[in-house]
């Protein structure tokens, strides 16, 4: 896979090297000076591009008419933004995904602007931090296809409708498929004669149309 990474900064360039190391085909475009010479430590020559982050011009000759996924990761969203729509729109790059470095803008990474995911680190850690006090509350840990879909997760109360049946007779909507199950810390592959457990921690993926139904299985009966 080619991944196209916009933007050197730390964030960047940590992402740029797990990629690589990971097998991945890997291009960095940066333009600053200072930002580049750290970079000459980090990064192999060959996967550094230099040139204006957000010039239609140095993402063509970075190679974004082949990437298979194109972060933008600069530390300003209006570059991230400017990058987005030209990579959906111009350049029709399958995956999209940016980095959100002000909350307050992250109504603004939308589909519209070419996003399909958006990381929002503060959401992402306020997310992470309720998800380890409460029990029994749904989080939404990202959002798939353009916010069509979302991967929740949620931990089974004393009562929930899930602990009443095997997995194949659950009355899951259509469009929702239960992927992992996280039990006493060992990670669970479910199967259709399943019994889920209290305490469970269910990891699911469903289009949001169908979430409402999914929390009510959830909830205690």
């Amino acid at each position: 896979m080619f991944v196209l990474v916009v933007g050197g900064g730390r964030v960047g360039s940590h992402l740029a090297e797990l990629l690589r190391q990971e097998g991945h085909e890997v291009k960095l475009v940066e333009n600053r000076p200072e930002i580049l010479e750290r970079l000459r430590g980090e990064v192999p020559p060959e996967a550094i591009f230099i040139g204006e982050m957000s010039s239609p011009g140095v993402l063509e000759a970075a190679g974004i008419k082949r990437a298979n996924v194109l972060a933008a990761v600069t530390s300003e969203d209006e570059v991230n933004l400017v990058i987005t729509s030209l990579a959906r729109f111009e350049f029709n790059v399958p995956r999209i995904i940016a980095r959100v470095n002000d909350p307050g803008n992250s109504w603004m990474f939308t589909a519209q602007m070419g996003v399909d995911v958006a990381l929002n680190q503060a959401e992402i850690l306020s997310n992470l931090i309720a998800e380890e006090m409460s029990l029994g509350d749904m989080m939404t840990l990202l959002k798939l296809r353009r916010g069509e879909y979302s991967v929740v997760t949620e931990k089974l109360l004393p009562g929930s409708k899930m602990l009443q049946q095997p997995l194949r007779d659950l009355p899951l909507p259509e469009a929702c498929v239960i992927a992992a199950v996280i039990r006493q810390g060992r990670m669970l592959i479910p199967r259709g004669d399943m019994r889920f457990q209290e305490s469970d921690e269910v990891l699911a993926i469903v289009n949001d149309d169908a979430l409402p139904l999914l929390k009510k299985l959830f909830e205690p009966g």
